[in-house]
C-alpha cells in the first residue's frame, strides 16, 4: 500500500502540484488546488444498496448482513480514496455508525441506548458513506448513494406469565363429569412468539380431581360429591414457551353444589335496617336458578307486609290534625275520634289497639259525640275520612254496622245521615230535610269492595257534593255503584245524637240505647263541613312512610316492566331474560323515611310466576319468606330548662302585658352515643327534630277566669303554623313544627292577674311531645310569686332596706367613709327583732376585713340603740320588701342551715328581678363597690326590687 502511495508522487510533480513556480502568486496557487483536487477526488464512494441487521435486547451490537464496508476507486490516493464516516438519515434513531479503518472502509452500526423489544421490534432507516475529501481539511468530500438498513430486535425471556385474575371461582352440581368447569388464563409481556406464549399450564395442589389442559380448561377427573366436600381451592401455575414458569400462582375455588332445584339462591333470611340508613337493598346477591330449563318469561312480586303496625304502615306519628295539617288540608277538620283528654273525653271508654289513636270496637260499644262538637246541619259540601280494617261480619244474616251515625236523641228513630258497612258494601247515606228540598232526591249510596272486608287497612275518604258522592279508598277514586232516592225528612224540634262505632236510638223501644254495632278498628275518624278535600291532600294523607323502592330505575336492563301498588308495598317485575331478572330483583330495597320507625319486623315474600317454552308443565319456583327488622332508633331525651322561680310585683301581675313565665325557655334532645373505644361508655349527643305540642298545665288548681289569665298573641302561632287551645286548667300548644319554633312561641306565654294582693304563688308546668306522646320531655316546673309590700318609718339617714333571706341586711351610707351607719329597723313584733340582730351580726363580720374591732363596737352600740327605740317606731315612711322565701322555703331546710347557704340561694332566685331596680339602687353599688371587700355584698343588692316610690331624698 505504501508503494501503491509512493507511485502517485512522480505524477503530482509532474502536474506541478506543490511548486511555486509559474509566478501566479497567492491566487494562482488556490486556482491551482482546486483544479487539483478535483483532478485527485473524482469518485463517490460505495456501498451496498441494503442491509439487514439482527440486534439483541439490551445489548449494542448489531450484526449486519453483509457487513458494513464502502469501497472507493480513488485509493489508494490519500484521503481521496479513504473513507471517513457514515451518516444515519433520521429522526431520534437509537443507533451510530462508526468507521473502524478508513483505508479498507469498514465500519460498525451499533446501539447508543439500550434496546427494548417490547418497546419496538424492528428499525428501518438511511444509511450512506463519506469519503475524506481532497485534504487534511476534509473539504469537498463525496458521499455515497443512500442505503436501506432494515434491523430486527431480538427478544430475550425476561418477563414471567402471569394470570389475569387472582383468583377464580366456579360452581358444579354434585355427580357429573364436566369438560370444562372454567378456563384459567395467564399472559406474557415479552416480545416474541416464542417467550410470550403460554405453552403449559399445571395444576401444582396434589391429590384433587381435576385435571388442567395446555389451553388452561380444568374438568373433573371424577364425580364430585356434596356429601363428602363442598369447596375445593386449587393453585394453578403456567409457563411460557421459553419454560420459564409464573410468577404467581393463582387460586381457584370450586363449589360444589348439591343435585340442582329450582329456585331463588343466595339470598338471606333477616335484613337488618338501621334508622336513617335511606334506602337499603333486600336481596344483593339474589339469582334464580332454573336448572337449565327453558324458561321463556318470569313474573316476580315482591311484597311487604307490615299488617301488625298501626294502620297497616309506618303511619303511626302525629294526630290527625297535625297529619291534615302537614299534607295541606283546609282548616276547621273535627276529629270525631280524638286521644282521650279533659276537653274531649268521649273516647275514653272505647278500646285501644296498638296505640292511643287506633280504637277497636268488638260490637258492643259506641261513643256518643257531644253537641256542639259538628255542626246541627251539614252543608250541601263536606268531608269525612277515615282508616278502616274490617273483616267479613260475624252471623248467617249480616247486620248493618255503623260507622258514623246522626240520629234522633229522643221520641223517633230517624238517621239524617250515616256510614255503615252492610254485607261488605260501604253504604253512606243522607236525608234532607223538607226546608231544604221537597222532591224525591239521592239518598243512600252504595260501593262494593274487596278490600271492605280483607281485614286490611284502608284509607277511605268520602267527598260530598250534593247530590253527588264520592268515594277515595286509597288514593284511588270509585263512583258508587247504586244510588236510591228517597223523600227529605219532615221536619221536628227533635234534637239529634251523633255517634260513632254505633247508631243511637232514641224511638221505637222502651229505653234508649246504642244499635247496630260495628266490629273493626278505626282510626283519625274526621268530617269537615262546608268544604271537599282535594285529590292532592288525601293522596298525602293516606301515603306510607315506608315501602318498597328501586335502587336505579336506568339500571333495570331492557326488557323489565314492573309497577308499584299506591303504598308501594307490593312491586310486581316482569322480563324474560333471567339474568335481567337477577339483576332487577337484586336493586329491590326497603325504605323508611321516618327519623323514628317503629322498630320491629316487617315480613318479606317474592313469588314467582314461571312459563316456559312450548312446555304444559314448567318449573315451580319456591317463594322466599324473609323479613326486615327495623332496629330502635336512638331515642331523644327532650329536656326543658329555664329559670324555674321568680318574684315580681303587683303591678307587673296587673299591667297589660302581664308576667312572661319562661322568657328563657331551652328545649334541648339529646341522644346517647357509644364511643369507639369504649362501648359501655355513651357520649351525649344534641339532635333535630320536631314536636308537636307542649301543654302548659296549672297547678295547685285552675285558673279563676274572674282575676286571672294565660295570654298569647295569636300573631306568634300563625307566624310559626302552630295552634292552641286555652282553658282555665292550662294552654296547650300544639302542630308539627321545629323545637326552636316551640321555644319561640313558650317565651311569649304571659300570666296576668288583676286581684293579686290575695295570691302568694302560682305554680306552673311545661310538658312537651314528639310523635303525639311517643317521646315526652321532663316535667318542667315554674313557681312565680309576688312581692308583698310593707311600711315602715324614716330615720335620719334611712338607707333603703332590703330584706334578704333569711336575715336583714344593712346598707353603708354613702356619704361617710370611716363610720358605719345603719339603720335600725324594729316592727311591731317580736320575731323580726331577733332577725334584725342576727343581719347586724352578718355585716359586721362582712365589715371585719377592714375594721374588724370597730365594725364589733358599732354592731354592740346600735343593738342597745334599737331595743330602746322598739316601741317608738313610726312606720308611716319606709316600704320594706318582705323575703317571699320566708312563706315558700324548700321541704327539709333546717334551722342550722349556714348563712352562706341561704345567701347564695336568694341571690339565684332573685337574679331574674334586677332589672327593675331604679338608679338609686345603681349608686347604691357603686358606693358599696368603692368600700372594696363589699363589692360582693354591693352586688346583690343591685339584683333585689324594691318599691322606693316613698322614700324622701
Amino acid at each position: 500500500m505504501l508503494t501503491r502511495r509512493l507511485c502517485w508522487v512522480p505524477l503530482l510533480l509532474a502536474l506541478g502540484v506543490g511548486s511555486g513556480s509559474g509566478g501566479g502568486g497567492g491566487g494562482g496557487g488556490s486556482r491551482r488546488r482546486r483544479l487539483l483536487s478535483a483532478k485527485v477526488n473524482k469518485h463517490k464512494p460505495w456501498i451496498e444498496t441494503s442491509y439487514h441487521g439482527v440486534i439483541t435486547e439490551n445489548n449494542d451490537t448489531v450484526i449486519l448482513d453483509p457487513p458494513l464496508v464502502a469501497l472507493d476507486k480513488d485509493a489508494p490516493v490519500p484521503f481521496a480514496g479513504e473513507i471517513c464516516a457514515f451518516k444515519i438519515h433520521g429522526q431520534e434513531l437509537p443507533f451510530e455508525a462508526v468507521v473502524l479503518n478508513k483505508t479498507s472502509g469498514e465500519g460498525r452500526l451499533r446501539a447508543k441506548s439500550p434496546i427494548d423489544c417490547e418497546l419496538q421490534k424492528e428499525y428501518t432507516f438511511i444509511i450512506q458513506a463519506y469519503d475524506c475529501g481532497a485534504g487534511p481539511r476534509e473539504t469537498a468530500w463525496k458521499k455515497s448513494h443512500k442505503a436501506v438498513v432494515h434491523i430486527q430486535v431480538k427478544d430475550v425471556n425476561e418477563f414471567a406469565p402471569t394470570f389475569k385474575e387472582p383468583a377464580y371461582k366456579a360452581v358444579v352440581t354434585e355427580g357429573k363429569i364436566y369438560d370444562s368447569i372454567l378456563q384459567v388464563e395467564a399472559v406474557d409481556e415479552d416480545c416474541s412468539p416464542q417467550y410470550s406464549q403460554i405453552c403449559n399450564y399445571e395444576i401444582v395442589t396434589t391429590d384433587v380431581p381435576f385435571a388442567i389442559d395446555r389451553n388452561g380448561n380444568i374438568r373433573n377427573t371424577e364425580k364430585l360429591s356434596y356429601d363428602k366436600q363442598h369447596q375445593y381451592e386449587i393453585l394453578v401455575t403456567a409457563s411460557d414457551c421459553g419454560q420459564k414458569p409464573a410468577a404467581q400462582d393463582t387460586l381457584v375455588q370450586v363449589d360444589v353444589k348439591p343435585v340442582c332445584k329450582p329456585g331463588w339462591q343466595d339470598w338471606a333470611k333477616r335484613i337488618e335496617y338501621q334508622p336513617g340508613s335511606g334506602s337499603v337493598p333486600l336481596f344483593p346477591s339474589i339469582h334464580l336458578e332454573t336448572c337449565d330449563g327453558a324458561v321463556s318469561s318470569i313474573q316476580i312480586t315482591t311484597e311487604l307486609q307490615t299488617n301488625y303496625i298501626g294502620k297497616g304502615c309506618d303511619r303511626e306519628t302525629y294526630s290527625e290534625k297535625s297529619l291534615q295539617k302537614l299534607c295541606g288540608a283546609s282548616s276547621g277538620i273535627i276529629d270525631l275520634l280524638p286521644s282521650p283528654s279533659a276537653a274531649m273525653n268521649w273516647t275514653a271508654g272505647l278500646l285501644v289497639d296498638s296505640s292511643e289513636m287506633i280504637f277497636k270496637f268488638d260490637g258492643r260499644q259506641g261513643a256518643k259525640i257531644p253537641d256542639g262538637i259538628v255542626p246541627k246541619n251539614l252543608t250541601d259540601q263536606f268531608t269525612i275520612t277515615m282508616w278502616m280494617k274490617h273483616g267479613p261480619s260475624p252471623g248467617v244474616r249480616a247486620e248493618k254496622e255503623t260507622i258514623l251515625c246522626n240520629s234522633d236523641k229522643t221520641e223517633m228513630n230517624r238517621h239524617h245521615y250515616a256510614l255503615y258497612v252492610h254485607n261488605c258494601r260501604l253504604v253512606f247515606l243522607l236525608r234532607k230535610d223538607f226546608d231544604q228540598a221537597d222532591t224525591f232526591r239521592p239518598a243512600e249510596f252504595h260501593w262494593k269492595l274487596d278490600q271492605i272486608c280483607d281485614k286490611e287497612w284502608h284509607y277511605y275518604v268520602i267527598n260530598v257534593e250534593f247530590p253527588v258522592v264520592t268515594l277515595y279508598m286509597d288514593g284511588a277514586t270509585y263512583e258508587p255503584y247504586l244510588v236510591t232516592n228517597d223523600w227529605p225528612i219532615h221536619p221536628s224540634h227533635i234534637a239529634m245524637q251523633l255517634t260513632v262505632g254505633a247508631c243511637w236510638q232514641g224511638g221505637e223501644v222502651t229505653k234508649p240505647r246504642f244499635a247496630q254495632f260495628f266490629h273493626g278498628s278505626l282510626a283519625s275518624l274526621t268530617i269537615r263541613p262546608g268544604k271537599m278535600e282535594s285529590q292532592k291532600v288525601i293522596s298525602c294523607l293516606q301515603a306510607c312512610k315506608e315501602g318498597l323502592d328501586i335502587n336505579s330505575l336506568e339500571s333495570l336492563g331492557q326488557g323489565i316492566k314492573y309497577h308499584f301498588n299506591p303504598s308501594q308495598s307490593v312491586l310486581v317485575m316482569e322480563g324474560d331474560d333471567i339474568r335481567n331478572i337477577n339483576r332487577a330483583l337484586q336493586k329491590v330495597s326497603y325504605i323508611n323515611s321516618r327519623q323514628f320507625p317503629t322498630a320491629g319486623v316487617r315480613h318479606l315474600r317474592v313469588s314467582s310466576k314461571v312459563q316456559c317454552f312450548g312446555e304444559d308443565v314448567c318449573i315451580s319456583i319456591p317463594d322466599v319468606d324473609a323479613y326486615v327488622m327495623v332496629l330502635r332508633a336512638m331515642e331523644p331525651q327532650i329536656t326543658l330548662h329555664g329559670t324555674d322561680r321568680f318574684w315580681r310585683p303587683a303591678t307587673q301581675f296587673e299591667s297589660a302585658r302581664g308576667v312572661t313565665l319562661f322568657p328563657d325557655i331551652k328545649i334541648v334532645s339529646t341522644f346517647a352515643k357509644a364511643e369507639a373505644p369504649a362501648p359501655k361508655s355513651a357520649v351525649l349527643e344534641e339532635m333535630l327534630h320536631n314536636l308537636d305540642f307542649c301543654d302548659i298545665l296549672v297547678l295547685g288548681g285552675d285558673l279563676d277566669p274572674r282575676q286571672e289569665c294565660l295570654e298569647l298573641n295569636h300573631s306568634e302561632l300563625h307566624q310559626r303554623h302552630l295552634d292552641a287551645t286555652n282553658s282555665t286548667a292550662g294552654y296547650s300548644i300544639y302542630g308539627v313544627g321545629s323545637m326552636s319554633r316551640y321555644e319561640q312561641v313558650l317565651r311569649h306565654i304571659r300570666y296576668r292577674n288583676w286581684h293579686p294582693a290575695s295570691l302568694q304563688a302560682r305554680r306552673f308546668r311545661i310538658k312537651c311531645s314528639e310523635l303525639n306522646g311517643r317521646y315526652t320531655s321532663n316535667e318542667f316546673n315554674l313557681e312565680v310569686s309576688i312581692l308583698h309590700e310593707v311600711r315602715v318609718p324614716d330615720k335620719e339617714h334611712v338607707s333603703h332596706l332590703i330584706v334578704q333571706p333569711p336575715f336583714l341586711q344593712s346598707v353603708q351610707h354613702p356619704e361617710s367613709r370611716t363610720s358605719i351607719q345603719r339603720s335600725s329597723v324594729v316592727p311591731s313584733i317580736a320575731t323580726v327583732v331577733i332577725i334584725i340582730s342576727v343581719c347586724m351580726l352578718v355585716f359586721v363580720v362582712a365589715m371585719g376585713m377592714y375594721r374588724v374591732r370597730i365594725a364589733h363596737q358599732h354592731f354592740t352600740q346600735e343593738a342597745e340603740a334599737a331595743k330602746e327605740a322598739e316601741m317608738d317606731w313610726d312606720d308611716s315612711a319606709l316600704t320594706i320588701t318582705v323575703n317571699p322565701m320566708e312563706k315558700h322555703e324548700a321541704p327539709g331546710r333546717g334551722e342550722d342551715e349556714t348563712e352562706e347557704e341561704e345567701e347564695e340561694e336568694v341571690e339565684e332566685d332573685i337574679s331574674s328581678s334586677s332589672s327593675d331596680s331604679d338608679d338609686s339602687d345603681e349608686e347604691e353599688v357603686e358606693e358599696g363597690a368603692g368600700r372594696g371587700r363589699h363589692g360582693e355584698s354591693g352586688a346583690r343588692q343591685a339584683q333585689l326590687e324594691w318599691d322606693d316610690s316613698t322614700f324622701p331624698y
